[in-house]
């Protein structure tokens, strides 16, 4: 036996070992946010929206418990603290517009305190999600059956190297004095320029292509504009980011085998867990008209299912008049609360986040969350 070594008792020695493997057991919280940013992006999320990290406790501050919810109400809050949550993974963000005071008032107020006595981070991703390949209208169209589903707004590549907002291209023949066209063009600030040969007309000459930033355009044109042989020859091109082909608001979903609406209704029906939902009859069409193309929006469709060709749309929820307009179409509309629609995805995200996070943190979900409209 070395000098330094010492009997442990085996109880004492359990009660470490246990103490060694739950301590194990968690995750810095700026290192868990940086995994679910992988996991989806927030960088997909909606301009309007207010995602990420919402309520921080003072650092350094670790996580055990992840504690999953669709919407962060009073009752919920109680539930996680009572489950010993360090984070409050709620899709719909508690803090969407500014406040003002932080006071024991409004039930939103409370929240926030509550989260800050108790050292609870809350964090949204709410759009987020709904954009993610792998998110809430993924999930909410696997209730319709075997189909292939494509983004109804997809997102636009966000790390995408583009240089400038738009591209300039003109031609110049070799009586005009390049040199000075091209010292002009490259004095500009924000703009790189490229040109090569090019024959028009029989005619050698150069073109000249630059990509260059809104503010720089107008400088450039108005020296071309000095010169109206080349400011004819102008054309202009906005510079958009590439289309991601499975990130996107809302999913169009082309089932392999139509089906009668009846059959769509009892699927969803399932998939959600309802006994009921509401049903608007598009024109001329019955609960045996087949089914075959179906837009997705979870939550609140209207502004992102409107104008989509579809046979049925599956939402949450949409105003009286858009439910109006899509049924004159001949579109049928189910409308099954607004996060019906959602809640369930919960589930999926839960085994998900486990695999992603390596296992590395407790994940529940809550089991008070509920969507607040019942059917009496």
């Amino acid at each position: 036996m070395l000098p330094s070594a010492r009997l442990v008792p085996a109880s004492v020695r359990r009660a470490q070992s246990s103490i060694h493997s739950s301590s194990c057991f968690f995750m810095d919280l700026k290192t868990l946010l940086s995994s679910l940013n992988e996991f989806a992006s927030l960088s997909f999320a909606e301009s309007w929206d207010n995602v990420g990290l919402l309520v921080e406790p003072s650092p350094p501050h670790t996580v055990n418990t992840l504690f999953l919810t669709n919407d962060l109400t009073e009752e919920v809050m109680e539930e996680a603290l009572q489950k010993k949550a360090d984070l409050i993974l709620s899709y719909h963000p508690p803090i969407f517009r500014p406040m003002k005071h932080i006071t024991w008032k409004t039930w939103k107020e409370r929240l926030v305190i509550r989260a800050l006595e108790n050292r609870v981070a809350i964090y949204s991703p709410h759009t987020a999600y709904d954009a993610a390949p792998q998110g809430v209208n993924s999930w909410l169209a696997k209730g319709l059956g075997t189909c292939t589903t494509r983004p109804i707004h997809p997102s636009k590549a966000p790390n995408y190297p583009t240089e400038g907002t738009h591209r300039l291209e003109f031609s110049a023949n070799h009586s005009q004095d390049l040199d000075k066209v091209l010292s002009a063009v490259k004095g500009v600030g924000g703009v790189s320029v490229t040109s090569s040969p090019a024959r028009c007309d029989g005619e050698e000459q150069t073109r000249i292509s630059l990509n260059c930033t809104q503010k720089a355009l107008m400088q450039v044109l108005a020296f071309l504009s000095q010169d109206r042989q080349l400011y004819q020859k102008t054309e202009i091109l906005s510079l958009e980011k590439p289309l991601l082909l499975h990130t996107g608001m809302g999913r169009l979903c082309t089932l392999d085998d139509s089906a009668p609406l009846a059959t769509m209704i009892e699927q969803i029906k399932r998939h959600l867990k309802l006994s009921h939902l509401r049903l608007a009859l598009g024109v001329g069409r019955t609960l045996e008209s087949p089914v075959k193309v179906v837009a997705v929006c979870a939550g609140s469709g209207g502004s992102v299912l409107q104008g989509v060709e579809a046979d049925l749309y599956l939402t949450g929820e949409m105003s009286h008049h858009d439910v109006l307009d899509a049924a004159s179409k001949g579109i049928n509309v189910i409308l099954c609360e607004h996060s019906n629609t959602e809640r369930g995805f919960l589930s999926d995200l839960q085994e998900m986040l486990g695999v992603h996070l390596e296992n590395k943190i407790n994940i529940i979900v809550s089991e008070t969350d509920r969507d607040p409209l019942h059917v009496v």
